[in-house]
């Protein structure tokens, strides 16, 4: 389970952050997650619990937040939601489009301190 891996480098990453700012407790960290992200959502948040234990970060929360998938459509010219995460098609004309916009993201955006 690579989720694993993944929350152990947001812990040490945000340890690091900390220690730079003179040692401050951190209470959240918060990550932007996209389906296409190859991580499954409710792994990350029980690994990164596990992986808390014993460190600075333990008691913080993972909060998580869900972006979905979109897509150019070069038809209509606009951004749409594909009809299916299987086909990336326009779910207004149905054209196919290669073009992702969003929901490969696995981002951290902020660390909530005290």
């Amino acid at each position: 389970m690579h989720e694993l891996s993944i929350a152990m480098s947001m812990i040490e990453m945000a340890t690091e952050e900390a220690a730079k700012r003179g040692g401050v407790q951190v209470n959240a960290v918060h990550l932007k997650l996209g389906p296409l992200s190859g991580v499954v959502k409710e792994a990350l948040l029980f690994s990164y619990e596990v992986a808390c234990q014993g460190t600075p970060l333990e008691g913080s929360q993972l909060i998580i937040e869900d972006v979905p998938v979109v897509v150019y459509c070069p038809t209509c010219q606009a951004e749409r939601s594909p009809a299916s995460l299987q086909q990336f098609c326009c779910s207004v004309c149905d054209t196919p489009t290669p073009e992702v916009l969003q929901g490969k993201e696995l981002e951290v955006v902020a660390l909530e301190i005290q």
